[in-house]
């Protein structure tokens, strides 16, 4: 039974997995079992689909809401289904079964203790399996948004975050590449109470999709731009 906040908490029938997906036909079962396997089976699942490896099927099978678009970026693929989710907590994640499914409960834990946003932070047990220019790159990113926003942060791209939908529905989202460092930042900077919690990061499956040269500096500009934006915000209200 779904219970609400003010019954004592969310539980995983009031949780919506959102994730985009390219090509992730090698992964994105493996993903969902793990994904039912730690909600019972009780969270819904939306993916956003460019694939055509056959992803939208498998996702199907398993239970999930497809959406299909023409290729059209991260960010794009990833608010659409942001904006589609209908319960009152949604968890982003990656397709590429290099995320820890089994942490759901825990994320939502954090939720429920009054936490707006929750954040995986990979690097914080070394991420091991991320490439090291991969790992370095993000490393520079969390630099970057802890000088700019004054925060502490220690990941900023991590593709697993939980959000009270309020969160999502409040602001205007304007990043593609950079969108999974926006939605930490503008959350940040406007005063919701944030948790980053340590996670573990797995090895990959399939290959991956994003340049990290021409990725990093999408990443990087949308990072000063969303800094410097939300700081002007800050003035202009006073």
């Amino acid at each position: 039974m779904t219970t609400s906040e003010a019954d004592g908490g969310y539980t995983t029938a009031d949780l919506t997995v959102v994730m985009g997906t390219y090509d992730e036909a090698e992964a994105v079962g493996t993903v969902l079992e793990d994904i039912a396997a730690a909600t019972d089976g009780e969270a819904a699942v939306v993916c956003v689909d460019s694939s055509t490896d056959g992803t939208a099927a498998i996702a199907r099978d398993r239970g999930a809401r497809v959406i299909e678009q023409e290729p059209q970026g991260y960010g794009v693929a990833l608010e659409r289904g942001l904006r589609a989710a209908d319960r009152p907590v949604v968890l982003t994640t990656d397709c590429d079964d290099t995320y820890p499914m089994e942490r759901i409960p825990d994320f939502l834990r954090w939720i429920n203790r009054g936490y707006d946003v929750v954040s995986g932070d990979r690097l914080y047990h070394g991420a091991a399996a991320m490439p090291a220019l991969n790992r370095l790159g993000n490393r520079g990113f969390a630099g970057l948004a802890t000088l700019l926003a004054g925060t502490r942060i220690h990941d900023t791209t991590t593709g697993m975050r939980a959000y009270r939908r309020e969160v999502i529905e409040a602001i205007e989202w304007t990043e593609n590449t950079g969108l999974s460092a926006e939605l930490l930042l503008r959350p940040l900077q406007r005063g919701y109470d944030v948790r980053e919690v340590p996670i573990e990061y797995g090895e990959r499956s399939g290959e991956t999709t994003l340049d990290p040269i021409q990725g990093g500096r999408a990443i990087a500009t949308s990072i000063l731009r969303v800094a410097l934006a939300e700081r002007l915000r800050r003035a202009l209200r006073g």
